[in-house]
């Protein structure tokens, strides 16, 4: 895996669970007095979920798919 894939990983992995986890804790909390703190947490655990998985699945998938 090359340093442009690395690049890319971690900055979809932010953009992606940034947004969404923004969305999901506004649904589910609200804006309440502790909002950055959960979002901040929900964003965090969802990071550390997506970047493994943007750097490792694709292989996997290009396989099985024959991309």
């Amino acid at each position: 895996m090359n340093k442009s894939n690395f690049k890319f990983s971690f900055t979809m992995a932010f953009i992606v669970t940034s947004y969404i986890s923004f969305i999901l804790v506004a649904i589910n909390a609200g804006f309440n007095n502790n909002f950055i703190g959960l979002w901040l947490r929900s964003w965090l655990i969802a990071y550390l979920l997506a970047v493994p998985s943007l750097l490792f699945l694709p292989p996997f998938v290009r396989k099985k798919l024959k991309i």
